[in-house]
């Protein structure tokens, strides 16, 4: 199994899906979600789960990587630029921006895409996507440790795509 995006090219994430972008919410955390395709995945996968991290965070954050996107039960293999907005087949977990460092933002505006805004450097930043063989039992508003309960067991391929976005 493998994962690619045209939002990064040459290992970059374009600037769109971060706060170098257009898009934010009401608390100015950008909002237009990364696309990603998975390719060539294993016979039996019933859906995809993902999150999206960055452990050059840990500095800044107090010691956590963030969770910028948690979702589940992704039912198809492609998801097109801001589906974490427009797209309602697949549910969404709670992002770090829920936590006392990112300014205890509410759980609705939480539980979707809470895009790339490194403070200091150029961030490194980790898709993981997950192949699963039936769907989890969570709805949108999940905290991310009840996603990798559920998924125990039901891992048949897991693929970290990478990519960079600038200060």
């Amino acid at each position: 199994m493998k994962v690619v995006s045209h939002g990064i090219v040459d290992g970059v994430i374009e600037e769109r899906f971060g706060k170098h972008g257009e898009h934010f919410n009401e608390n100015g955390v950008p909002s237009y979600s990364l696309p990603f395709e998975v390719v060539d995945a294993p016979a039996g996968t019933k859906c995809f789960a993902l999150f999206l991290e960055d452990k050059d965070a840990c500095p800044i954050s107090g010691g956590f990587s963030w969770i910028h996107w948690v979702a589940a039960n992704i039912t198809r293999n492609k998801l097109e630029e801001n589906e974490s907005v427009t797209a309602n087949d697949f549910v969404q977990g709670l992002n770090s921006w829920i936590s006392m460092q990112g300014g205890n933002q509410s759980k609705e505006l939480s539980a979707c895409y809470g895009g790339m805004a490194p403070p200091n450097e150029p961030h490194t930043y980790e898709l993981h996507v997950y192949a699963l063989d039936s769907l989890l039992d969570l709805e949108n508003g999940f905290m991310f440790h009840e996603m990798f309960r559920k998924m125990e067991g039901h891992v048949l391929a897991q693929y970290t795509l990478k990519g960079v976005y600038r200060h």
